[in-house]
């Protein structure tokens, strides 16, 4: 990660350092004294194999006196979190041994049968546990020899944590829960003068599920064996040990960020760097001469007509801005492109800088949907200006059709889904009053701010096209194998998914194994790439098409922009099949429904992209050659 007076200057350099981080703005320091309590907070329970987060409180665990629920934000609700207080007592710089939970001093808790067998089931599928204190979340170290000579094994470790810990285990067809927990809290002691009492900042929170706890009163050990097929007895227990830690508070955040191999990033970084742009490089030298010659040619007064015999794209001169099929569906489509790619852009960027702090959780998603929202004014308005040059007459249809297109289709399916997720009982599922809050989000603002935006659009001046259009359109020529629409998504999608395809590892990683993405300068690089390949492509492909005298680019040119949304599919499936332990319906299906929503969001920021590009470089070559 970059250091801290670089990270407002260039944030391409977040990232440039893994081992000097820094703590991003958002969330400001809490100073303990001793015995000051240190709270510990429930989020949720996770599992990589149901894709389904549940409440903590879904299980039979101790409940303090009170249960108090935090406020969250709209991106907190979407993720599942429920964050709730728990009767863990921890005090700043306290040491405590086999302390004894619930309202029962050494007298375990009878679990029903019902009670065990849904722990059981837990158990089985994998579940996560997640805590937090002070805003850190709870990480578990797991500790595994280098790869390096035998007799250095003992004496080098490489130490990685997971987040959150495990809820407990299967040994053969025996079920086993950590019933104890030792947390092990790092603090920073801050500089004070002489006379004031020491201040204390925590700064690392893990936990360890596998110790032990034995007491003289209790039934049973730590982790203990769950019958699910009688009641069971059980003593929750935990631990609190604090260590005097040299991080400083606005470094904590290391040990979460740093989990993802950084270097592997700057691998992939590099390799698309350069495969891209010696591509481009090579793409770029070929289209330039070509057409230099080909403008050349067609400038010159002597043997107009022979040239005009050679080559294709000026033949079609007369038919190439012709209005095309549906131009109502297609801008509407490339508005709610734009929409993605305004607040993509913007979403990276302030990321970037470090304005979306993990610490603040949900802010990211919070912030993607109320700029997603307020980005349909520019949505709106060049859909409505494409609207108005492809001749439709029809701005208010256009204007509602921008409006509830993608958003329509994105809200139908989340719908369907959550549907499936309430039947689970999961904390995944949006509450009725939230689903109520986006609706009215998307009817009171979304809408309103297309229909302003393409109001202005439709009424500005056309986009200005260098060539008049015949009125009869032209016969187009029979097309040769490759110029098929299907191998042209094919050929245009290979660059940029080669460009992201080592990224898009680390962002499913992140979303389906709940592991903290943020490595946003990386991505931020990356989304240069992929816009930069995406419109080099394109005007290839186009300049191609043109060439074989086919002048329906329009439709075609969006479609197959978006080829790179195909292999994200493609690779989807695969990430599924050898990367997920996914083998129930119900997470299958919310799986490959959510990864539908990234491929058509994909396909419509990638295609927008193209289009624009291609459109640009087709009204370009037409304006420099002479038409009589």
């Amino acid at each position: 990660l970059a250091a801290a007076p670089l990270r407002y200057v260039l944030g391409l350099l977040l990232l440039l350092h893994s081992t000097d981080s820094f703590y991003v703005p958002g969330v400001a320091p809490i100073n303990f004294h001793r015995n000051d309590p240190v709270e510990i907070k429930a989020v949720k329970l996770t599992s990589s194999r149901t894709q389904l987060p549940y409440e903590y409180y879904s299980l039979p665990f101790c409940q303090p006196s009170k249960i108090t629920y935090k406020a969250e934000n709209l991106g907190e609700v979407l993720r599942g979190d429920r964050i709730v207080n728990t009767p863990f007592q921890v005090s700043m710089n306290v040491e405590k041994k086999c302390e004894v939970l619930c309202n029962f001093p050494n007298k375990p808790v009878t679990l029903t049968v019902e009670q065990s067998k849904l722990i059981a089931e837990r158990i089985r599928e994998d579940y996560y546990v997640h805590l937090i204190a002070d805003n850190l979340p709870v990480a578990t170290r797991l500790e595994f020899y280098s790869n390096r000579e035998e007799e250095e094994k003992k004496k080098e470790k490489d130490v990685q944590f997971e987040h959150g810990y495990r809820l407990g285990f299967m040994d053969g067809n025996k079920f086993y829960l950590h019933n104890h927990l030792s947390f092990i809290l790092y603090y920073h002691r801050e500089d004070v003068e002489e006379s004031q009492e020491h201040t204390y900042r925590v700064v690392h929170l893990k936990a360890d599920e596998k110790s032990m706890c034995t007491l003289p009163e209790a039934t049973g050990s730590a982790p203990q064996e769950i019958d699910p097929t009688k009641e069971n007895q059980l003593l929750f227990t935990y631990s609190v040990h604090w260590e005097e830690s040299d991080i400083k508070w606005a470094s904590r955040w290391d040990t979460y960020l740093t989990m993802s191999d950084v270097q592997i990033h700057w691998f992939s970084i590099i390799n698309s760097v350069v495969v891209v742009f010696f591509l481009s490089g090579i793409l770029s030298m070929i289209i330039i001469r070509t057409l230099r010659k080909d403008i050349a040619n067609y400038n010159k007064e002597d043997d107009i007509e022979d040239t005009m015999e050679e080559s294709g794209w000026k033949l079609v001169h007369g038919d190439v801005f012709r209005p095309p099929q549906y131009p109502m569906i297609l801008s509407s489509l490339l508005g709610s492109g734009i929409q993605l790619f305004c607040m993509i852009l913007i979403v990276i960027f302030v990321a970037m800088l470090g304005m979306l702090s993990p610490s603040s959780r949900g802010a990211l998603m919070t912030t993607a949907c109320f700029l997603f929202m307020f980005m349909g004014v520019f949505g709106g308005f060049f859909a409505g200006r494409l609207y108005r040059t492809l001749k439709g007459h029809r701005w208010k249809k256009g204007a509602f059709c921008t409006a509830t297109l993608y958003p329509g289709v994105v809200f139908g399916i989340c719908f369907v889904l959550n549907c499936f997720i309430w039947g689970k009982h999961s904390s995944g599922a949006v509450p009725f009053p939230t689903m109520v809050a986006l609706l009215c989000m998307w009817f009171g603002i979304s809408l309103p701010l297309v229909y302003l935006g393409y109001y202005f659009g439709f009424r500005k001046q056309p986009y200005d096209n260098p060539v008049r259009t015949n009125q009869i359109p032209r016969q187009i020529p029979e097309q040769r194998w490759y110029m098929n629409k299907f191998v042209g998504i094919l050929m245009a999608g290979i660059l940029p998914f080669g460009a992201m395809f080592i990224e898009l590892f680390f962002i499913f990683s992140a979303i389906w194994e709940n592991q903290f993405y943020y490595l946003f300068g990386f991505l931020f690089l990356v989304f240069i790439i992929l816009v930069v390949s995406c419109s080099q492509i394109s005007i290839v492909m186009v300049y191609f098409q043109l060439c074989a005298e086919d002048y329906r680019w329009w439709w075609r040119t969006f479609l197959v922009s978006g080829g790179s949304a195909f292999y994200v599919l493609i690779y989807a499936v695969f990430y599924f099949v050898n990367k997920l332990d996914i083998v129930e319906f119900i997470p299958s299906l919310l799986y490959f429904g959510y990864t539908a929503l990234m491929v058509l969001s994909f396909w419509l920021l990638t295609g927008t992209i193209g289009f624009y590009a291609a459109y640009m470089f087709v009204r370009k070559i037409y304006a420099a050659v002479k038409i009589d």
